[in-house]
């Protein structure tokens, strides 16, 4: 598994709202002002025909209706009218919950949008020479189109010759430019961003109107959510709980008119409103939306709401070492000097002979020389005079001659055969020094030097791929939350282990083919798992498609990104964990709603039961633990809070509920004690509140 290094600083730490492309639209935390720009598109959600899609809210829907006309037939009635008020007032804020929701992507979609012109686009012949300018919209798939600086590319494909700088912060919101070149896995160009420098040649991968930009606008916007597994398990539940108590109110009134209390159609529909489980119907869609908003602002992009959600389910993470879990670039980790030589001497050498290596290791060990050692920091320029051995793959060596003396490091059998080749002798010294930074999982290069005392090694540079700070202790956090995680890599199993036992993830696969990702995780989901990986290049698109959570790298191929259902616009692997987060944030979020709306129904029993019956049963009146003032007060104050909670918990269904990487059953405990009790208390003391400031109304106390 290739991982391109990320070309830009990774944004998941931007503060909260912040958008890609700089939009602003209000992040994970609730701004009031969204409730009176989405009022609105709440109203135009009255629709029966979307309304119909939650069948909770289509029942008070219907029963604001019926409400409606009976007061209208007795435009008297004070009390009908309040409760017609509040029933239609709570389908809007029901209305309103998902209208906050699909808002915050609004700004994302306008920024994008923008970034959607109508670009000319320079088609190449069929035989690959030849322009002709035809407009974006004409290209096909297979067109190849040429692309200079200035250019803007007018639509998703894959570079097939030549490199560029790309500015794509209409996508990503970071205007440091990206490196897009051919043969590689940063071949992917998206249609909308701009050429900086030099010339490519890119072959069209998208229809217009499919392209990545048009699917980020649908999805940011909530068009092309569909309801997830989950979702659409709990609409059954929560539509048969209605059917149950619409029965359970229909065959009330027989009872009601045997014992002499008939009651009203408007308070029957009161009944059944605040007994049907409104609250989280009503904000069910917008938990889904807020979901994948949270993504968003991370700068991921989930291509369904079933993404999200089994990102909440996984149990087994798939990692790439490199750039994952490690650095990516071997650093130079200590200087072993063999008998005879110092540390110090070795240092020099192996500094001097770095200067010229403009690689990371060879930088690294510039670096190490000065800190570790003291040594000053010398430049090429300094040494004019001197030869410059370069790096090449015959000689698998580098270093300089200077001052009559031939500086060489690289490979221990290279480095070996240079001395040899001038009389020197090799101890065995060198060979055990490289031989124990090889069963360490490092990579030894040896030092030598060839002057007025002979050819000779000096001793073993060891340079080691650096694991990430912090990488233990997330893996330890990913322990307690039930969650396997492997390494993926291509070294030896050797090197595999001391990497994987550093860095504490619990099993790491070694000299990885794309066959054996493939076999991993098909051998992982028959054991009933669900699992996550992260790619970027086509030798990962198979196990990005077969992976329940593939996530793409945006600087990786199309062909990455066609086959994962998440793309990172940061192409930061390790966000993989914060997206496991996301979704275990969303199922909890969704899961404590729906604890608290069925609590609260427990209360209102006692609210309007006691008050429809108290006359005829005066042992009934026991039940009216709340003392509430009047029978019409009771059934208005749980009416009213039946809305007025729906408000309130908007932005807990926004910014969703906290996640903290604990067990399963301890997380059912907090969260029935909190939301379960919760539910519980909170409507005995709101409806309450409620009951004594509607007492002070004339009329009704």
């Amino acid at each position: 598994m290739s991982t391109a290094t990320p070309t830009r600083a990774p944004q998941h730490d931007a503060p909260a709202g912040e958008q890609p492309g700089g939009g602003r639209v209000g992040g994970g935390l609730f701004d009031p002002r969204q409730l009176l720009t989405s009022l609105p598109d709440a109203v135009r959600k009255l629709d029966p025909r979307v309304m119909v899609k939650s069948p909770v809210m289509f029942v008070v829907l219907v029963g604001s209706v019926v409400t409606t006309v009976l007061a209208c037939a007795d435009p008297t009635d004070w009390f009908g009218w309040a409760i017609t008020a509040w029933l239609w007032l709570t389908t809007v804020f029901a209305n309103l919950a998902e209208a906050v929701a699909e808002g915050r992507g609004k700004a994302q979609a306008d920024t994008l949008r923008k970034a959607k012109t109508d670009s000319v686009a320079r088609r190449l012949g069929e035989d690959g020479t030849g322009e002709e300018r035809i407009p974006g919209s004409r290209l096909r798939i297979g067109d190849m189109v040429v692309c200079e600086a200035g250019d803007t590319i007018p639509g998703d494909g894959d570079v097939v010759q030549g490199v560029a700088s790309v500015d794509e912060s209409a996508i990503t919101g970071e205007s440091a430019p990206v490196i897009r070149e051919s043969g590689g896995d940063r071949s992917a160009v998206t249609g909308g961003t701009k050429v900086l420098s030099d010339r490519i040649t890119i072959r069209i991968t998208t229809r217009p109107g499919e392209t990545f930009i048009d699917r980020m606008i649908n999805l940011v916007e909530g068009a092309a959510r569909q309801k997830t597994p989950n979702e659409i398990a709990l609409n059954i539940l929560l539509a048969s709980l209605t059917i149950v108590f619409l029965l359970a109110v229909v065959t009330l009134q027989p009872f009601a008119v045997y014992a002499g209390a008939e009651q009203s159609m408007i308070v029957l529909t009161a009944l059944l409103v605040c007994l049907i489980p409104t609250t989280i119907g009503a904000l069910l869609s917008a938990i889904g939306i807020a979901g994948m908003d949270r993504l968003v602002q991370r700068n991921v992009l989930a291509m369904s709401g079933r993404a999200v959600e089994a990102a909440g389910d996984v149990s087994t993470l798939l990692l790439d070492k490199t750039g994952t879990i490690t650095f990516g670039n071997r650093q130079a980790a200590e200087f072993l000097p063999v008998p005879g030589t110092t540390e110090d001497e070795l240092a020099d050498a192996a500094q001097l002979s770095s200067l010229a290596d403009e690689t990371p290791e060879g930088r690294s060990v510039v670096v190490l020389a000065k800190e570790r050692y003291g040594l000053r920091e010398r430049h090429q320029g300094e040494l004019a005079h001197a030869e410059w051995i370069a790096f090449t793959a015959q000689t698998r060596m580098s270093g300089v001659d200077v001052d009559g003396r031939k500086v060489r490091k690289g490979a221990a059998g290279s480095v070996i055969a240079w001395v040899r080749e001038r009389g020197g002798q090799i101890g065995e010294a060198a060979g055990e020094l490289a031989d124990r930074i090889a069963q360490a999982g490092g990579t030894p290069l040896l030092v030598a030097v060839e002057d007025g005392r002979g050819a000779r090694v000096l001793g073993v540079l060891h340079l080691k791929d650096v694991v990430k700070d912090g990488m233990r202790e997330r893996f330890d956090e990913l322990r307690r939350m039930g969650i396997k995680t492997v390494m993926i890599t291509g070294d030896n199993p050797l090197t595999a282990k001391a990497i994987a036992d550093e860095a504490g993830v619990d099993d790491f696969l070694a000299e990885a083919t794309p066959e054996d990702k493939m076999a991993l995780i098909k051998r992982e989901q028959a054991g009933g798992k669900l699992v996550a990986m992260t790619g970027d290049g086509t030798n990962d698109a198979p196990a990005l498609a077969q992976a329940d959570v593939g996530v793409a790298m945006n600087t990786g191929t199309s062909a990455a990104k066609e086959a994962g259902n998440m793309v990172d616009l940061d192409s930061d692997p390790t966000k993989l964990i914060e997206i496991v987060e996301i979704g275990k944030q969303l199922l909890i979020t969704r899961g404590a709603l729906t604890t608290f709306s069925i609590a609260n129904d427990v209360a209102k029993y006692f609210a309007i039961i006691p008050a429809m019956f108290a006359v005829v049963y005066p042992g009934l009146d026991t039940l009216n633990i709340m003392r509430l003032a009047s029978p019409q007060s009771a059934i208005l104050s749980a009416v009213v809070f039946n809305a007025l909670i729906i408000v309130a918990l908007v932005p807990l269904a926004l910014k969703g509920v906290r996640y903290r990487p604990t067990s399963a059953d301890r997380m059912l405990r907090r969260n029935l004690g909190l939301y379960g009790l919760g539910g519980l208390i909170a409507p005995f003391v709101g409806i309450k509140l409620i009951d004594l400031l509607l007492s002070l109304l004339p009329g009704i106390g």
